[in-house]
């Protein structure tokens, strides 16, 4: 699985690290003590690029899913 942030190019970098952090599933507590911040600041720094805008886009392959591989179901059912 792979993971695309559309609108990045409107964000500072700064914004883009605690976006792509975000987005990963860290807490603002984790992601300040990674980047030596305070909460407060990575609160801000993310509600300012919600305001920008930006799109998270999840990008699974066909193969990941099982949805071209038989698991025999199929042929029960008829």
């Amino acid at each position: 699985m792979k993971m695309e942030i559309r609108g990045m190019e409107k964000l500072s970098f700064r914004e883009r690290q605690v976006v792509a952090l975000k987005e990963t599933g860290k807490t603002t507590e984790q992601i300040a003590r990674q980047l030596g911040l305070s909460p407060s600041t990575v609160a801000t720094l993310f509600n300012r690029a919600r305001t920008k805008g930006y799109e998270v886009v999840l990008i699974i392959p066909g193969q990941a899913l099982g949805l071209f591989e038989s698991t025999g179901e199929e042929e029960e059912a008829e």
